[in-house]
């Protein structure tokens, strides 16, 4: 009650139309009112220093200062993006982990096909799918995007590898893109 009073929005609920516009009217000022003060502020300080005029006569110069845009994924940047998890050290598990089409390997692991602007959380992660031999369902990769890991599975052969992840990621819908 005490949030629909900042917002402005105690009303009478009398019939459900009511309702439909107590939810315009929170969201007009979750979305906006709340909002508009902190914009027009920030147009302020950049009208301070002309800022805002050399924006508006050159807004391709200011773009990358403004606008998030993706970065090419890169086998570095996905090496630093993941953190993976190797079995204990010196165990025969351990021998058998070992490093490994970037975009869509993270959107397999992820369901987003570019790092967006605040990075992930939780951040990604790699699990290794030992004894795969026992469950054919563990021959192939597998990914829980909801916590961003991606779990592989351990070939002697990286031909065998390489097919089962190409399979997997080729064939997976990815959220309904492509």
């Amino acid at each position: 009650q005490d949030y629909l009073a900042n917002a402005g929005c105690l009303r009478p609920l009398k019939c459900i139309e009511d309702r439909d516009l107590l939810v315009q009217d929170i969201l007009m000022f979750q979305v906006v009112h709340r909002v508009c003060g902190a914009l027009e502020r920030f147009v302020e300080g950049l009208n301070t220093l002309g800022v805002l005029n050399a924006i508006r006569m050159h807004p391709g110069s200011f773009r990358p200062l403004m606008c998030h845009e993706p970065s090419a994924l890169t086998a570095d940047i996905m090496d630093h993006l993941f953190h993976i998890r190797l079995s204990e050290v010196g165990s025969n598990k351990r021998r058998q982990e070992g490093p490994s089409k970037l975009g869509k390997i993270l959107a397999f692991a992820t369901g987003a096909s570019v790092i967006p602007p605040v990075g992930f959380s939780p951040q990604p992660s790699i699990d290794f799918l030992h004894d795969h031999s026992s469950s054919p369902r563990r021959c192939l990769p597998m990914a829980n995007t909801c916590i961003n890991c991606l779990k592989l599975p351990l070939f002697d052969k990286y031909g065998d590898f390489r097919e089962r992840m190409d399979f997997a990621v080729g064939n997976t819908q990815g959220f309904g893109r492509e």
